[in-house]
């Protein structure tokens, strides 16, 4: 059964940074991209960043380039996602996905607010 469990989640203000984490089992971690997508209220699935198995590859959305980060450790079986200079449109439920559109995890809630 597969299973992701992020956390890392929590209140910070504007301008500030938060590591989310993600750790995976059930299938075989390092022969899988792994996405990172959020929820904000009301609103539907965004895709945030994706890395490939190997980890040297990733790909982020357009308007997050420059202030997020992902990044794997397939040795622990566990995927992060850097989030700095945080702002209040970052506010989300954030999911790690299993591939390109595969299991979710049960998300992570981001609050930016000050």
């Amino acid at each position: 059964e597969v299973q992701l469990v992020e956390s890392g989640g929590g209140l910070v203000q504007p301008g500030g940074s938060l590591r989310l984490s993600c750790v995976a089992s059930g299938f075989t971690f390092s022969s899988y991209s792994m996405t990172w997508v959020r929820q904000a209220p009301g609103k539907g699935l965004e895709f945030v960043s994706r890395i490939n198995s190997g980890g040297d590859s990733t790909y982020y959305a357009d308007s997050l380039k420059g202030r997020f980060t992902i990044s794997r450790d397939n040795a622990k079986n566990t995927l992060y996602l850097q989030l700095n200079s945080l702002k209040t449109e970052d506010a989300a439920m954030y999911y790690c996905v299993k591939g390109i559109s595969g299991e979710r995890g049960q998300g992570t809630q981001v609050t930016v607010s000050s």
